[in-house]
């Protein structure tokens, strides 16, 4: 796609990264679909306020991290894209406090906390994306969420303007938070408890174990894709019961290890992940009477043509 004037002037005193027609396929764990019409990685915090500042108000800005939980549809993503580069992947522990760049991975979160002698924060383990990301979907696993720990974030809004939200003024819910449209988490502070080391260290090895063997993580995936509904079934239990283990539509299949796992067997379209997905909804609402909500984010405009 060709890049609009408005986007170029906004990034032409820009410090980091440019890169018009930037492929999402290159580092989303589908490894499919389209590009950015400009992907940049600002340099620091203060080079990305001044190009969202510049940026006329109608081009729109989307986040992205890893792209763990992640559909770009075919046709790309229209504006500016945003991925925070290794600058923004530090983290530090400060007494109980542990301080995380938006692009850290929720590995290495865990991993600092844990060699500090801090628990709670053990499920990051399970977490594939980066801190922003699992702020911006109050992310969860083994009965926690980012709600339970987050003290603070530290946001670049859309106009340019800094901020620091308190853990409250994000309005947690499941699977959701209040971030603002087109702004970017920058920095997240995490509150761990004092624990004994090798007690975190084995309930991490026992997250790192139960992953393994129960999810396809070695296959092309964007994780956990409907999110789990009101009720005691879980949603991989409501696509098993309407028959969609293993259902296939061109390259894309329904896990046959995690029915809630979609995967691209090598080749396929952005559209037809989706388009599985669509059809493994539609075969629930059928059989189970459910209407499963997509927990994987879905972003861009459909390939024309």
């Amino acid at each position: 796609m060709a890049v609009a004037a408005p986007l170029l002037g906004a990034l032409a005193r820009a410090r980091g990264r440019v890169e018009p027609g930037a492929p999402f396929a290159e580092f989303i764990w589908f490894r499919c679909g389209g590009r950015a019409e400009m992907l940049f990685q600002p340099a620091d915090i203060a080079d990305l306020a001044s190009v969202l500042a510049r940026l006329p108000a109608e081009v729109p800005v989307f986040a992205v991290g890893v792209g763990s939980n992640l559909i770009v549809r075919d046709g790309g993503v229209p504006g500016l894209s945003v991925r925070l580069p290794k600058a923004f992947a530090g983290v530090t522990v400060e007494g109980e406090i542990v301080r995380a760049g938006g692009a850290a991975p929720g590995i290495a979160v865990a991993h600092a906390a844990r060699d500090a002698g801090l628990s709670g924060l053990e499920f990051l383990r399970g977490i594939p994306g980066t801190a922003g990301g699992a702020v911006a979907m109050n992310a969860g696993a083994y009965g926690r969420e980012v709600a339970d720990i987050l003290v603070d974030a530290t946001l670049v809004l859309r106009d340019g303007g800094v901020e620091t939200w308190e853990a409250a003024r994000f309005g947690f819910a499941y699977r959701h938070a209040g971030v603002p449209e087109g702004a970017v988490i920058v920095e997240a502070r995490f509150r761990g408890v004092p624990g004994e080391r090798g007690r975190i260290a084995a309930e991490m090895e026992r997250i790192a174990a139960e992953r393994e063997a129960s999810q396809p993580l070695r296959q092309r995936t964007g994780g956990s894709t409907f999110k789990n509904p009101p009720g005691p079934r879980r949603a991989w239990e409501l696509v098993d019961a309407a028959g969609c283990r293993g259902l296939r539509i061109g390259h894309a299949q329904v896990s046959d290890k995690h029915a809630n796992f979609l995967l691209n067997l090598g080749g396929a379209t952005a559209a037809e992940i989706e388009a599985l997905g669509e059809e493994v909804r539609a075969r629930v609402l059928a059989t189970t009477g459910v209407a499963l909500e997509w927990e994987i984010r879905r972003v861009g405009v459909p390939q024309c043509g």
